[in-house]
Order: structure tokens, then C-alpha cells, then sequence
């Protein structure tokens, strides 16, 4: 035996212990897992998934499309029969011949699939080949469901592609070529390292599995997130008020007043400095307030949509008012916080308070007559349980809202993130959209249940009048300018529905304008980047669909058009203001302390 070969065998023989010892680690960390598991919390069925009545209707819906029109269900079978056999023909014939190479593959392209062996491996190929053939049939029998209503249907063709995402291959380690390469090839390693990524994520969350989506040890805020300068200034039980430096010797009158989402943190406005709209609005010459809201516990049970006016809103108002001796501000309402400020307005309106010279709107829907995508979660089987679950902790966990949406993109914030993490060992990476999307905050029980069934469900709004602070507000109620971004492809707050919110309210100075991509990215698309663009149209009197197709198309981000629009609203240019005054001492730098309440 030669050299060599003693030192390839010894090489073989260190990459068998290496293997064995880390296998031997794998049982260890599997009893610390099933101890971390036993202390997840108990889900009420009704925050699992739909009811059971909506899968008894599709199959009562099925069985009725079968009974009368047999030959559609027979035609689909037969169809899919057919490919799945042909298929399965096809790949034997090339391994009788001794030929190693899947068959003619023409399945869509599916990113799950990017790796090369799904395509020149049989065994891959024809794994994928198949479940591509399963999710199309799937898909299809839903489709030719013809006797539910749309919403019903509109239910189940999402829960469906739920469960078909949910077995796709490449969720599990025996089907997913990628991790078992990985593992080969580090002798086990990956599995290990995964192994403690999924124990980590599961307690720090109390048993609770959320994947980690981004190195939450990579970001501090006031060090590199939420870092433009500025001091908060006024705070209360509901929120604190942060008052940005100015970095122009003028600043227009009229100040700026920014009013976040409360489901998340308000730094998505601030994150760093090269993508930060407080940061960019304070260079154009803007004196920038910000409500950064309190994370509520169980304490905030009673608070109310009502609260959130009075003693959030109009409360910021008046403070940002008297901090600039002004009698008028700006305001901007972001999601749900756009929502809120649509009936602030309207609240005002009838009390003939004009504190509000004109008002934008991010992403908002005020039209709930069509929920989108996330109408999937707002049938009474899932707010009941929502209803449930306050009732008996005062407030609805941030865990229950940062699921709901992560479903709504579930391949790329679930099962994506879940397969390098725990089945690849890979950390998460350094990015602080990411980072920011999993620091949720609580939602107070009463104002979620006002939320959920009065504008959600009920659409009062729009329609009969939502009860609050004593009046009963619409609409047409919303009579300053206004401009209104939506989001072309926002899940969350569908494009058409805000512009029919938006076409509904009672201003005669409106602009509409319709940002490429989504809920976020949408908004946070800084000029410098050059990378979304947008649409506008002065006729508000049409459809959506109409408007779109008669809309010009700009190259870039929207941020300059609405500095364009704002800057008309904003006065004359006055000596910019440092932030507080006396009565208004400085009471923390930027970003605060209720921003870092978990």
C-alpha cells in the first residue's frame, strides 16, 4: 500500500468519525428540541386555519359538480392521470436504456427549483416533475368549482395553495438535493448548525417556532438603524413624539407630522441612511415629527379606536402646533395609521377644527368593500378567534400578526428562510428590512376588535358611518388636499381599493399616485436607488382599472413628485427650528425608548 493510500484512507477515516460525532450531536440537540417544544403555547383551532365549513362547502361544492357534470371532473382526472403516467413512461424508458437523465421536463419554472441537480438529477427531476403536476391539479379543481361565491372561493384557492406550498420537496431533507449536498459535503455539519438554529429560534420565543429572518445581532437601533438626529419631545401613555434636527438653515412653515403603522415600529421611515424618508423629508427642508407608539401590554385592554384619535392624534397635533407656533401641519398616515388619520379628519370636520392643512397617505385602505389578499383572515371563523384570544390577554400578541402576514408570502418568509436556516445551518443575513419586519408590536384588545369588525368586516367607514369620539364620520368627510400612494402589487392594502377609498373622500384637491412593487418597498424607494417607478393620473372620476390604462408611466421614485406637491402645501421658509422649546424640553435622543420595548 502506498503513501498515498494510507493517507486517503486515514483522510476517509477522520471524515467517518467527523460524521459519526456529529450525528452523535444530532441526538443531543434532538432532546434539548423536544424540551424547547414543550413550551410552545397552545393556539386556539380557530388561529390555526379556516373553519371546517369552508372545506365541508368545497366538497359539498365539488361533489354537486360532479354529480351534474360528470364528465368535467372526468376530463380533469383523466388529464392529470395522463401527465403523472406519461411522466412516470417516460423516466422508466431512460433508465432502461442506462440513460441517467430525467425525461423532457416542461413544468414551469418555479425559483423553489433553482438548483441544477432539480433539473439533471432523474431521481430530483422526476420529484419535482410530479409535485408540479400534483400543485397544477390542485389548483385546477378548485378552479372548476363553480358553485361557491367569490369569497368563498377566493378562501379556498388560498388555503389550498397553502397546503400545497406547505409539501412542497423542498421543505424536507430527503427531497431537497441542496441540503443533502451541503450535508455530504460537510460531513453532517449543516445538519448541526441547523439543527441549533431551529433550537435558538424556538427559545427565544418561548417554544414558539418564528424563523429568524435576519441577524438580529447585526443592528442596534440609534447606532445603524434609526439614526438621523433628533430628540423626542413630548411622550404620553400612547406615544412619543420625536422631532427631527434640521440640516437646512430654512425650513418651511408648515410642519411635518408622520404617523406610523402601531403593528410595527416606526424606524421602516428611518432605517439607514441611504434609504430613509424622515432623513431625505428633513433635507428637502421640512421640520419632521414623527409618533413613535407605545408596544401595549395587557394594561392598554380598554384602549380604543377612540384613544388613538384623541389622545394620539389629535393629541401630536396640538403639541407639534405649539412646539412651532403654528395654527396648521401636514400630516401623513402610513397603513393602518392612514386609516386612523382619514377618520381623525373626518372627526375634525365636524368639529370645524382646521389644525390639518393637507394630508398623505401611504399604502391605506379606507374602502374595506374589497379586503385583497388578507380578506382571506377576516371571515368571522378567524376574527372570532381573535375576539377570543384578547378577550382573555387584553392584547392580540405581535406573534399572531407577524404569522398572518408572513402567510401571505409564505414561500419567501417562511419556508425559504426556514430551509437555510435549519436545514442548510446557515445564519441569516444582515438585512434591515428583514430585521425590522420581525420586531412586532402588540395590538390593545378593544381597538382590534373596533378594527377587525367595524371597518375590516362591517366597512363602516365607507358605508353607513364608523362611531367615534362621540360622532358618527364618513368618507366624504375628508375634505383637505390629499395625496394618496398606493402600491401596484401590495398584498396587504390592495392598490384598488385605496383608490376607491380615495375617490369616495370629500377633498377637491386630490392626486393619486401608484408606486411599482409592494407594501414596503413600495414606499421605502429612495430617488437615489432609480429602482421602482410610478403612475399618475389627474382623473380620479374613473375606475381603477381605467385610470391605470390611461395613466403616465415615470421612471423613478415617487419621493420628488410628492416633495413637488408637498412643498406647495408647506408656506413660506422660515429660520429652521431646533427641536422642543421650553415648555417642550428634550426627553431622549432619536430613536427613543418606546421603540425598543419589546
Amino acid at each position: 500500500m502506498t503513501t498515498n493510500d494510507l493517507e486517503a484512507q486515514d483522510a476517509v477515516g477522520q471524515n467517518v468519525a467527523k460524521l459519526e460525532a456529529n450525528l452523535a450531536r444530532v441526538e443531543e440537540l434532538t432532546q434539548r428540541l423536544l424540551n424547547v417544544m414543550a413550551q410552545g403555547r397552545t393556539v386556539a383551532p380557530a388561529l390555526q386555519g379556516p373553519s371546517q365549513e369552508l372545506y365541508v362547502k368545497a366538497a359539498t361544492a365539488y361533489m354537486t359538480e360532479m354529480m351534474h357534470n360528470p364528465a368535467k371532473l372526468i376530463e380533469h382526472q383523466l388529464g392529470f392521470w395522463g401527465k403523472s403516467v406519461k411522466h412516470y413512461v417516460e423516466a422508466q424508458h431512460l433508465l432502461a436504456q442506462g440513460k441517467l437523465e430525467p425525461p423532457t421536463d416542461e413544468t414551469p419554472k418555479d425559483r423553489r427549483f433553482s438548483h441544477e441537480l432539480w433539473d439533471t438529477n432523474p431521481y430530483f427531476n422526476f420529484i419535482k416533475q410530479q409535485y408540479l403536476m400534483n400543485a397544477s391539479a390542485v389548483q385546477q379543481a378548485v378552479d372548476d368549482i363553480d358553485t361557491l361565491d367569490s369569497e368563498e372561493k377566493k378562501r379556498l384557492r388560498y388555503f389550498s395553495q397553502q397546503l400545497v406550498d406547505l409539501i412542497s420537496p423542498t421543505n424536507f431533507l430527503p427531497t431537497n438535493p441542496e441540503a443533502l449536498a451541503l450535508a455530504a459535503e460537510t460531513e453532517g455539519e449543516s445538519l448541526v448548525a441547523g439543527l441549533e438554529n431551529l433550537i435558538a429560534d424556538l427559545e427565544a420565543n418561548d417554544g414558539d417556532l418564528v424563523v429568524t429572518l435576519a441577524d438580529k445581532k447585526a443592528f442596534k437601533l440609534g447606532e445603524n438603524l434609526a439614526t438621523t438626529p433628533g430628540s423626542v419631545v413630548y411622550r404620553n401613555h400612547m406615544f412619543e413624539l420625536i422631532q427631527y434636527t434640521p440640516t437646512t438653515e430654512k425650513v418651511y412653515e408648515t410642519p411635518l407630522i408622520i404617523f406610523p403603522p402601531w403593528i410595527n415600529k416606526f424606524y421602516i421611515l428611518d432605517l439607514k441612511p441611504q434609504n430613509s424618508l424622515i432623513k431625505w423629508a428633513v433635507e428637502q427642508g421640512y421640520t419632521v415629527f414623527v409618533v413613535s407608539w407605545v408596544n401595549p401590554d395587557a394594561g392598554y385592554r380598554d384602549t380604543t379606536m377612540t384613544d388613538y384619535v384623541e389622545q394620539g392624534y389629535l393629541t401630536a397635533i396640538k403639541e407639534v402646533k405649539d412646539i412651532c407656533d403654528v395654527k396648521k401641519v401636514n400630516a401623513v398616515g402610513y397603513c393602518i395609521a392612514g386609516t386612523t388619520l382619514s377618520m381623525t379628519l373626518a372627526l375634525m370636520k365636524k368639529r370645524k377644527d382646521t389644525s390639518v392643512n393637507a394630508a398623505t397617505f401611504f399604502t391605506t385602505l379606507t374602502d374595506f368593500s374589497d379586503r385583497g389578499e388578507v380578506g382571506v383572515f377576516l371571515d368571522d371563523d378567524f376574527v372570532d378567534g381573535i375576539e377570543s384570544e384578547v378577550e382573555k390577554n387584553g392584547v392580540l400578541d405581535s406573534f399572531f400578526m407577524s404569522r398572518t402576514f408572513s402567510y401571505l408570502r409564505s414561500n419567501d418568509l417562511i419556508y425559504g428562510p426556514a430551509i437555510k436556516s435549519y436545514m442548510m445551518g446557515k445564519a441569516p443575513p444582515a438585512f434591515d428590512l428583514l430585521y425590522w419586519n420581525g420586531d412586532g408590536t402588540n395590538l390593545p384588545a378593544c381597538m382590534s376588535v373596533e378594527y377587525l369588525r367595524g371597518l375590516c368586516q362591517n366597512d363602516k367607514f365607507a358605508t353607513t358611518g364608523f362611531e367615534i369620539a362621540g360622532e358618527t364620520v364618513h368618507l366624504k368627510d375628508v375634505s383637505v388636499p390629499l395625496c394618496a400612494i398606493a402600491c401596484e402589487t401590495d398584498h396587504i392594502a390592495a392598490w384598488k381599493s385605496s383608490y376607491a377609498g380615495v375617490a369616495q373622500m370629500g377633498s377637491k384637491d386630490k392626486t393619486f399616485i401608484l408606486s411599482e412593487s409592494g407594501h414596503i418597498a413600495g414606499i421605502i424607494n429612495p430617488p437615489t436607488k432609480n429602482k421602482y417607478g410610478h403612475y399618475t393620473n389627474p382623473e380620479l372620476g374613473l375606475t381603477a382599472d381605467d385610470w391605470l390604462d390611461s395613466a403616465e408611466k415615470h421612471e423613478g421614485s415617487w419621493w420628488p413628485r410628492w416633495d413637488a406637491w408637498l412643498s406647495k402645501k408647506s408656506g413660506k421658509k422660515v429660520t429652521a427650528r431646533t427641536p422642543g422649546d421650553a415648555d417642550h424640553p428634550v426627553l431622549a435622543p432619536a430613536p427613543g425608548t418606546y421603540v425598543v420595548n419589546k
